[in-house]
Formats: structure tokens, C-alpha cells, sequence
């Protein structure tokens, strides 16, 4: 990593700090990501991160959304989980034309956020952080 990234990572972990909220949770290809979107300012990529966090923290409580909290959106039918492709990643197939607009859209939020792929990644030990890759095909036969 070159040396002008790491400072600014070591300012943007500094700056969360000063907001009241922590990054020890997550890596730096993580937090690079912020300072990517933010042009590599610290201040406003720790401000931004904060803000996901509280947002993370409000929609995923637990860390993650437990099957039981999307039932609708999972008996739809339209991810599949795949196994893996010859990389050793996961790989999800995305059925686009069973997707309709939503009546609860607080639970198809969740349902975007349950991420089959991290709960795929959990069941074959692979660790699930930023680095984490998978493959995604999607179906989109008479999508309109």
C-alpha cells in the first residue's frame, strides 16, 4: 500500500475516533473504499463512515438478517446460491424478472442487505470481510 494511503487511513481512523465511533471492526480495503468516495479527504470519509455505521446498526441490528426477518422477499424465488465457481468464489444467480415492486419495503431493504453471499461465505470459512468476492449472473428474460 503506498505510503500516502496509510497516513491517510491512519487520519481517517483518527478522525472516527474524534466522532465517537470506532473502526477497529474493519479493515482498510474497508475504509479505503470511504476515502475513495470522498477523494481521499479523511474528515469527510470518517464522517461518511460514521453515518453507514448508524445506518448498519439501525437496519441490521445483529449484524446480519436472520432468514426469518425476510420471508416474502426469500419465497419469491429470485437469488439462488450456486456453490462456487472454479476460483473457489461464491456464485448467486439473480432471477431479475420475479422481482415486482415491493409491499413491504422495509423487509425488502433487509432483504437486499441479507447478502446470501455473506451467509454463503459464513457456511464455506471464508472470511467475510471487505476483501470477500463473489460472482453474480443475472437472469433478466422478460424483464421490460
Amino acid at each position: 500500500m503506498e505510503e500516502s494511503h496509510e497516513t491517510a487511513l491512519t487520519q481517517m481512523r483518527k478522525s472516527v475516533q474524534k466522532l465517537g465511533s470506532s473502526s477497529e471492526k474493519c479493515g482498510d480495503p474497508t475504509l479505503m473504499r470511504f476515502l475513495i468516495a470522498r477523494s481521499m479527504d479523511a474528515e469527510k470519509a470518517a464522517k461518511m463512515f460514521v453515518e453507514w455505521q448508524k445506518w448498519r446498526a439501525a437496519l441490521v441490528p445483529e449484524g446480519f438478517v436472520p432468514e426469518s426477518d425476510v420471508p416474502e422477499e426469500l419465497e419469491a424465488r429470485k437469488i439462488y446460491l450456486q456453490g462456487l465457481s472454479k476460483n473457489g468464489y461464491p456464485v448467486m444467480i439473480v432471477k431479475a424478472c420475479k422481482h415486482f415492486p415491493p409491499k413491504d419495503h422495509l423487509q425488502f431493504k433487509r432483504s437486499i442487505t441479507f447478502d446470501p453471499v455473506l451467509s454463503m461465505a459464513h457456511l464455506i470459512d471464508v472470511p467475510q470481510d471487505s476483501r470477500a468476492r463473489f460472482n453474480a449472473r443475472i437472469h433478466l428474460e422478460r424483464v421490460t
